[in-house]
């Protein structure tokens, strides 16, 4: 199921928003468990956390930190049997939505 998101149009809503530069720098590189936190998880997947969603997968991966060990299309099933996504592209990019909108204070 692909979940629809429209930031742009909830921060046009807001006169508020502060610029990108203001909540995130080019050079941060974001952990991946703040793109899918524990609320985005526990919302949209079987799991309660990241580690514990790649912890699950078929593969040798026991945490977020084994996540490479996951190939592509043992994820993207697995993505489609536990989540409310499709596949992978569509559960990042909703993760992608859920930080954005999280460090915009837009939830």
């Amino acid at each position: 199921m692909a979940l629809e998101t429209d930031l742009e149009a909830v921060a046009t809503q807001r006169e508020d928003v502060p610029d990108a530069g203001d909540v995130y720098d080019a050079d941060e590189e974001i952990p991946i468990t703040d793109v899918f936190d524990d609320a985005f998880v526990r919302e949209h997947t079987e799991f309660d956390s990241f580690d514990e969603m790649v912890a699950a997968s078929p593969s040798d991966a026991d945490s977020t930190a084994d996540f490479e060990m996951v190939s592509h299309g043992e994820w993207d099933e697995f993505v489609a049997e536990t989540t409310d996504f499709a596949d992978e592209e569509e559960l990042v990019m909703a993760a992608r939505d859920h930080w954005v909108a999280k460090r915009l204070d837009l939830h």
